[in-house]
């Protein structure tokens, strides 16, 4: 199984062919406790956007459990400067995927 460790580079993609966009980030932190699991990532050059996201998985003491994503970020590409609602709206869309994910 992949490991995440501080420093792990990965290099996502999205679209297809000519069109499709690459998405590098580097894990900047890991959360190992017994209550808490995660990881934060920040953005690197080439990346659309420029800023950190963190995804952390708590465990509270009735042993429920919250998912909590935090992220900041500001436009890394000249095209990013000028996408105005379409960016928002695809950082939007992205955390929606996310939480999506969880429910599989």
């Amino acid at each position: 199984s992949p490991v995440v460790e501080p420093g792990t580079v990965v290099i996502m993609r999205l679209g297809l062919g000519p069109a499709t966009l690459t998405i590098p980030c580097r894990v900047v932190y890991v959360v190992d406790e017994p209550d808490r699991r995660g990881f934060a990532y920040g953005t690197l050059p080439g990346h659309p956007e420029s800023g950190e996201e963190a995804f952390i998985l708590r465990r509270g003491r009735d042993g429920r459990t919250s998912f909590t994503v935090s992220a900041f970020s500001r436009p890394g590409r000249r095209l990013s400067r000028v996408d105005g609602p379409f960016g928002r709206g695809f950082q939007r869309a992205m955390t929606a995927r996310y939480l999506t994910s969880l429910d599989t």
